[in-house]
Formats: C-alpha cells, sequence, structure tokens
C-alpha cells in the first residue's frame, strides 16, 4: 500500500495553561495541507524494515513510524512483518506536523492492510498515545483540537486558502518552545495579536517563546505582513515555517522570490491551497 501523509498547519493555536503530567492544554483550529505530504509504501516482509531517503531523519525506534508500527502489534498480537519506506517532503521541526501525520497514516494503513481488527475510537487512543498531533490525522481535515492535542471536535466551515509557506534551514524543539512559554515575554515592535479572518482570527501563542528564541522569525513574520500581497501571517504550531494567507494564489511565486532575495536566500518554501470549502 502507498499512502499520502498531508501537512497541516495551525490557523490558531492557544496555550491554556501547564498540566500535571508535564503536557499543556491547548486550543486550536488545524487544517490539512492536501498537496504536502510525505509518502509511505508498507509492504509485507518476512522481516520489519524502515527507511527514510531524507538524511537526519532517525530510522530506530526514536521514528515515530516505527513506534506506531510497535504499537499496533502490541494492539492486535500480530506477528506479520512489514517493510515501510518514508519518503519526505514535509520539513523537519517546521511546526507542520510531518512525523505525526506519518505516524497516523501507518496506524490507519497498518490496519486496513490487516483486515481493520481495531476500530476506530480505539485508532485514536493509540494515536494519542504516540503524540498530540496525531489524532487530528486520523479525523477530519479542518478541526478543532483541545486538552493536549487529543480531543478533535467539528469545525465551523473554514474556506480553502491560497498560502505560502516559509521555513529557515534550521528547527524549532515543540517541546522546548512549550517550556518556554509561560515566562517569555513580547519583542517590541513585533504584531503578536490575532489576526481576524472572515471564519475567526489566526493567532499562534507559541510565536511568543519561539521568537524570543529565533528573532529571525519575528522579523520574517513583520516581513510578510508588510507584503500587499499577504492578508494575514503567522507561525505553524512551535515553528520554524511562518505562512501567509495571500490575496490571490497568483501572487505566490511573487512572495517567495521577494523572501529568497531580501529575507533568506537558503528559505525552503512551497505554495498551494488549505483544505477547506471551495
Amino acid at each position: 500500500m502507498i499512502v499520502e501523509a498531508p501537512a497541516k498547519l495551525n490557523l490558531s493555536l492557544r496555550v491554556l495553561r501547564r498540566r500535571g503530567d508535564g503536557f499543556h492544554d491547548i486550543e486550536s483550529i488545524m487544517v490539512r495541507l492536501p498537496g504536502l505530504h510525505d509518502e509511505l509504501e508498507i509492504q509485507a516482509a518476512e522481516n520489519d524494515g524502515f527507511s527514510c531517503d531524507a538524511p537526519g531523519v532517525p530510522t530506530d525506534g526514536s521514528n515515530l513510524v516505527v513506534k506506531a508500527l510497535n504499537l499496533f502489534r502490541r494492539e492486535t498480537g500480530s506477528t506479520d512483518s512489514w517493510n515501510i519506506r518514508l519518503t519526505k517532503r514535509v520539513p523537519h521541526g517546521a511546526g507542520l506536523g510531518g512525523g505525526s501525520s506519518d505516524a497516523a497514516f501507518t496506524l490507519q494503513a497498518l490496519n486496513e492492510l490487516s483486515g481493520n481488527p481495531v476500530e476506530n475510537e480505539r485508532l485514536l487512543e493509540i494515536a494519542g498515545a504516540l503524540g498530540s498531533d496525531v489524532p487530528f490525522f486520523l479525523g477530519e481535515e479542518v478541526a478543532k483540537v483541545s486538552g493536549r492535542g487529543e480531543k478533535l471536535a467539528v469545525c465551523e466551515p473554514v474556506p480553502a486558502m491560497p498560502v505560502v509557506l516559509l521555513k529557515p534551514s534550521f528547527g524549532v524543539s515543540t517541546p522546548g518552545a512549550y517550556k518556554a512559554w509561560k515566562d517569555s515575554t513580547e519583542i517590541p515592535g513585533i504584531a503578536y495579536g490575532s489576526q481576524a479572518m472572515p471564519w475567526g482570527d489566526l493567532v499562534n501563542d507559541l510565536e511568543r517563546p519561539v521568537f524570543a528564541k529565533h528573532r529571525m522569525l519575528a522579523e520574517m513574520k513583520m516581513w510578510l505582513l508588510e507584503r500587499p500581497e499577504v492578508n494575514a501571517a503567522i507561525m505553524s504550531g512551535s515553528g520554524s515555517t511562518m505562512f501567509a494567507v495571500l490575496e490571490s494564489p497568483d501572487d505566490a511565486s511573487t512572495v517567495v522570490g521577494g523572501a529568497l532575495r531580501e529575507v533568506d536566500p537558503t528559505l525552503w518554501s512551497w505554495s498551494g491551497w488549505t483544505a477547506g470549502v471551495r
């Protein structure tokens, strides 16, 4: 089976409080990016195998794909072996949920290949044990997310939006961003407030701690907000990807070209549409 594991954006991310278990309660609206995805090829084999084409991505038991396989096997008691090949297109450490999506679609594919022995509700519980963002990828393309990320609810319709994504060469540690959230302060002159959209507010509470450590991201956000082609711009998740909602999809090349000239010539970029109502 070959499956596509799409990236996500956090259209909003509110951090409410630190929990007793070390996680944080959040409220977020998350949306998939159907045109930006990793590819998983899962095939029955005599022995387990896992490989990835991206340098630096671990292929041992620390990878979420391998963890998903082990949890699925523990849940079902299966002794089947699988060879899994991961082709990465979603950058690592970007706040785009690439690893979480890979894990979710590994679970889903293994379940289908095994004759669906695990019901959807239980599959969501297993996904939640793997990571906070993993359950989202087993639900709707747009969802309200709460708790530490494992609680999903139906979201009011959100329109499909043309977006540009920009990511510098470095990533951001998600645990580190949350750990620094409570005591972080704002940088003067940087816009952190909610940006009103027809469907709701675009906002990210993790910008405060992440911008404090990575000033470049704050400057990139302000550069985007000054572009006439850009309606709104924030960081996705814990970063380091910044994304802009565009006036028109035709503006993408102008924004990307300008960013490469004026911000950082080594930026990774992607443009396309979010999931949503068209």
